[in-house]
C-alpha cells in the first residue's frame, strides 16, 4: 500500500447539503413513529433538538456548524436524521473517502468561518475547501486508530455517569425520602423511624436533626481576578465556569492556564468543593451548582473570579453539601438571587439564607465513607481519560498530516 497523499476538493469529495426549516411532524421526545434524531448546529448534545418521523440524510454523513459561536463543530452521524437551519451534512463518496477519515480530518482542521458580523460558512467555502486523502483502506486504519480511543473516552464517560448516578440514587435516598440505615441498618423513615414537623421548612425530618441556615454552616472564598493576557496554553491549571458541566459536574475540557501571580491563600486542593458564582443569562444553567475538585493534578491548582471555594464547619461536610448544590430543588431557589444583564452574578447572601436539614454527624460521616469510595473510582477512570485524550490529541494531526503512517500488519 504506498501513503501517498493526493489533494482533492471537499466539493469533489463529497455531497453537501444545508439543513432546511424544522420538519412539520416534530417531538421533543423519541416515540415509536418519530425516532429520526433532529439536529440543530448547537453543540450540547451534538445539536439534538427532537425527533421526527421521516429522515432527510440517510447515508453515514459528517455535519458542520455553519454559523454562530460554535461555528466550524463537527460531528459524525451514521444513523439516518433530519438537518435543520445553519448545519451542514457532508456525505462521503465512499470510494473515495471514508466518513470517520472525514470526520477526524475537520476535526483537526476546525473552520472558523467568515464575515464582519457572525462567522458563518457556507457551501461554496466547504466546497472549495483542500483535503489530502491517502487511499481509502489507509484512511479507514487512520481513523480506526483515532475512534478505537474515542470509543474508550466514552466508554470511560458512561461509567462516571453510572457512578454519579448512583452517588445520587443514595443521596436521594438517605436524606431526601430519610431512609438512610438506622441503628440495626434498616432504612430508617420506612422502618417507622421517628419524624418530626419542622415550622421553618414546612415539611417533616427524622427526629434529632438539626435545621440551619447554610450562613451557620459554610463559608465562601473567592477565586482570583485575572486579565485575558494571562491566559495562555501553559501555566498554573485554572478552574473556571467552563470547567462545569450542565449537571455541575466537573469538566476537563474546560480547564484555563494562568501565567500571572497569585497568593498561595488562593491555591486549592483535590478534594475542595468549588460552586459556580456566574453564568451567562442565556443558559443559567450552571450558576450555583458545584463539585469537589477531583485529585488530577500535580500542582497547585487556581479558581477564577467565577468561581467560590466552599469551606464546610465541622457540622457538615463537602460530600453531604454537593448534591445539595446540584438538587433541581435547590438550583430553582439560587436563580432568585442571580442578576445581570449579560453575565449573572449570584448574591452568595442568597445561599447563606438557605435552610437546610442537618443530620447527626455520624451519618454525614457514613455517608462521606461511601461518596468517597464512588469518587476514587471516579477520579480512576478520568485520569484514564485525560491520558486517552492527550495521546489522541497528540495522535490526530501526525496521522492526518502523514506525519505517522499505520502499517499493512
Amino acid at each position: 500500500m504506498t501513503n501517498h497523499f493526493n489533494t482533492f476538493h471537499l466539493g469533489d469529495v463529497s455531497e453537501i447539503i444545508a439543513g432546511g426549516d424544522k420538519p412539520k411532524n416534530f417531538s421533543l421526545v423519541r416515540t415509536s413513529s418519530k425516532n429520526v434524531p433532529v439536529f440543530a448546529n448547537a453543540e450540547k448534545d451534538k445539536g439534538l433538538q427532537g425527533y421526527t418521523d421521516i429522515p432527510r440524510i440517510t447515508d453515514p454523513a459528517v455535519t458542520m456548524a455553519a454559523r454562530g459561536s460554535n461555528v466550524g463543530f463537527v460531528a459524525i452521524r451514521k444513523e439516518p436524521y433530519f438537518p435543520i437551519v445553519r448545519l451542514l451534512s457532508l456525505i462521503p463518496h465512499g470510494e473515495l473517502l471514508d466518513v470517520d477519515y472525514l470526520y477526524y480530518n475537520l476535526k483537526q482542521n476546525r473552520k472558523t468561518g467568515t464575515g464582519s458580523g457572525q462567522p458563518q460558512i457556507t457551501i461554496p467555502d466547504i466546497s472549495s475547501r483542500t483535503i489530502s486523502l491517502p487511499p481509502i483502506s489507509l484512511q479507514k486504519k487512520l481513523a480506526k486508530v483515532l475512534s478505537v480511543l474515542d470509543e474508550k473516552i466514552e466508554l470511560n464517560n458512561k461509567i462516571n455517569a453510572e457512578l454519579e448516578a448512583m452517588a445520587k440514587l443514595i443521596y436521594d435516598y438517605w436524606f431526601v425520602q430519610f431512609d438512610f440505615p438506622d441503628a440495626n441498618g434498616s432504612p430508617y423513615k420506612s422502618s417507622g423511624g421517628k419524624m418530626v414537623y419542622n415550622q421553618e421548612l414546612k415539611r417533616e425530618i427524622p427526629e434529632g436533626w438539626l435545621v440551619k441556615e447554610l450562613s451557620q454552616l459554610l463559608r465562601f472564598e473567592r477565586g482570583i481576578s485575572y486579565k485575558s493576557k494571562d491566559i495562555i496554553g501553559t501555566g498554573i491549571p485554572m478552574i473556571n465556569l467552563n470547567s462545569f458541566n450542565l449537571n455541575g459536574q466537573y469538566k476537563h475540557k474546560g480547564l484555563k492556564f494562568y501565567s500571572g501571580t497569585y497568593k498561595e491563600h488562593k491555591v486549592v486542593s483535590a478534594g475542595d468543593l468549588v460552586i459556580a458564582i456566574t453564568d451567562v443569562t442565556r443558559n443559567a444553567d450552571i450558576i450555583g451548582k458545584a463539585f469537589t475538585i477531583p485529585d488530577l493534578f500535580d500542582e497547585d491548582i487556581l479558581i477564577s473570579c467565577d468561581v467560590a471555594k466552599v469551606i464546610p464547619s465541622e457540622l457538615v461536610n463537602s460530600q453531604y453539601l454537593e448534591p445539595l448544590f446540584n438538587s433541581e430543588h435547590y438550583h430553582r431557589y439560587i436563580k432568585h438571587f442571580a442578576s445581570g444583564t449579560l453575565v449573572l452574578h449570584l448574591n452568595l447572601d442568597g445561599v447563606n439564607w438557605c435552610k437546610i436539614p442537618v443530620p447527626p454527624v455520624n451519618i454525614l460521616n457514613r455517608y462521606k465513607e461511601l461518596r468517597t469510595g464512588i469518587d476514587k473510582k471516579l477520579t480512576l477512570t478520568l485520569k484514564e481519560n485525560k491520558q486517552l485524550v492527550e495521546l489522541r490529541n497528540w495522535l490526530l494531526p501526525m496521522l492526518m498530516n502523514g506525519q505517522v503512517t499505520i502499517s499493512n500488519s
